[in-house]
């Protein structure tokens, strides 16, 4: 904890801890949208890119991860590859899926949008190294279980 936050007073309940972790969700995606806006782009746009930064995904697999329909997928991909930060390429296992890819201009997109993100930076940056560490390695714990059931 830093020196400015006082310990809690006794264990923090887990719906005490889900309405912190959905604040700062809040809070991450308004910033994230904004920052997305100055490469014109909307949130739900690069959304989509940072969501292949893992490799590419399936039309289907996108819609899912966003909670949309897969026809607003459609569009939403159209528009990022008319700008070239997506391409589509069939599935190497099955010819009949379509998978999206970022291209290098998207992937670049997607750094500078992140970089952009002042407010989140400057609440990382009120933590210390051994905060950050910690913080990470919270974080990384929890995100598998999330991932799974998202």
């Amino acid at each position: 904890m830093s020196a400015s936050t006082p310990p809690p007073a006794q264990t923090p309940t887990k719906i005490e801890l889900l309405e912190l972790l959905a604040a700062l969700g809040m809070a991450q995606w308004r910033d994230f949208s904004a920052a997305a806006v100055h490469h014109g782009l909307t949130g739900t746009q690069a959304k989509v890119l940072s969501q292949l930064g893992r490799g590419p995904l399936p039309m289907r697999a996108l819609a899912e991860r966003l909670v949309c329909d897969a026809s607003n997928i459609t569009g939403i991909v159209d528009r990022l590859e008319d700008q070239g930060l997506v391409r589509r390429e069939p599935s190497p296992t099955d010819r009949r899926v379509k998978n999206v890819v970022a291209t290098d201009k998207g992937r670049e997109t997607l750094l500078r949008v992140r970089t952009e993100m002042q407010a989140t930076h400057s609440a990382l940056d009120t933590l210390d190294a051994a905060e950050t560490e910690t913080l990470f390695a919270l974080l990384n714990r929890l995100r598998p279980s999330m991932e799974r059931t998202a």
